[in-house]
């Protein structure tokens, strides 16, 4: 027996009432393990280890601390970055000093050309210390939030899933040459869901509605991919809805199936932005 306030309790019935018990849920149908925030705080640890491995393959130097993209604040382009950045079309990525070719650093074909792993690993690499602070800093303040409302595997979805509508939307509509990455794509769409679930809640939105206007007005700037932002935007616009609006009584299934159905869409986008620019010719870009 253990020893309980009044009395004393079985062992035995004690884990079986643990094991009949109904967990408690959110509002949204995700447990309440999401509070804990295990999962943003996951996601920020491997943007982390991913800029790491960026500076250790390039040495560090304006790799990691400057370079020529926003107005020289974000870093430069390193062997991991042309492994695994976003470029949708083939692309030789050429070293250029007072105006002259001095080298290769590296080439690819290109998502076009079959390197779908791309539209993933792009949304954990980064330009520089600053693309990574600010977007960490980002995720660190939705994610927390949308992940506690929402349940680690409803929070995982939509993250995942907006950053995938962000590489698409890139792959579509950006320079077929440019390497784009960031998690911008995702927070983005993590903005929408935020506006969301605090509509489906009833509560104030006027305080998110200011800062979303301004990042994307900030996307217009060069050096900022527009598409990335508005791809995710969308994305984790539609997600949210569908996962804030689901009828309670078959709530699972129908957040569950919205999730599908937006990942077999961006899918077909992907096959169809393949055919687009499958015989695009290589291009020179110069680092």
């Amino acid at each position: 027996m253990n020893d309980a306030s009044v009395g004393h309790q079985c062992p035995e019935c004690v884990a079986e009432g643990r094991r009949t018990q109904r967990p408690v849920r959110t509002t949204f149908g995700g447990t309440t393990a999401g509070a804990k925030g295990y999962v943003t705080i996951s996601i920020i640890g491997l943007n982390v280890l991913m800029m790491i491995v960026a500076a250790a393959t390039a040495g560090g130097g304006t790799s990691l601390f400057g370079g020529s993209g926003f107005g020289g604040l974000l870093g430069g382009l390193t062997p991991l970055h042309i492994w695994g950045a976003l470029v949708p079309a083939p692309t030789t990525f050429v070293e250029v000093q007072a105006g002259e070719v001095v080298g290769i650093a590296g080439s690819t074909g290109g998502v076009a050309h079959g390197e779908y792993y791309r539209m993933v690993t792009s949304m954990f690499l980064h330009y520089g210390l600053l693309h990574l602070l600010v977007n960490m800093w980002a995720l660190w303040v939705l994610g927390r939030t949308l992940e506690g409302v929402l349940g680690p595997v409803r929070f995982l979805a939509l993250y995942l899933a907006a950053g995938l509508g962000g590489s698409v939307s890139v792959f579509l509509f950006a320079n077929p040459h440019t390497a784009s990455a960031g998690a911008s794509g995702a927070i983005f769409g993590l903005f929408a869901a935020l506006f969301i679930v605090l509509k489906r809640l009833g509560r104030d939105t006027s305080s998110v509605i200011p800062i979303l206007v301004l990042n994307i007005a900030i996307s217009f700037v060069p050096g900022i991919s527009l598409a990335a932002h508005v791809g995710g935007l969308v994305t984790g616009g539609i997600v949210a809805a569908a996962m804030a609006f689901a009828p309670r009584k078959n709530r699972t299934p129908v957040q569950a199936s919205a999730v599908i159905v937006v990942l077999a869409v961006l899918l077909g986008l992907t096959l169809f932005g393949t055919q687009m620019l499958a015989n695009v010719p290589n291009a020179l870009v110069g680092i």
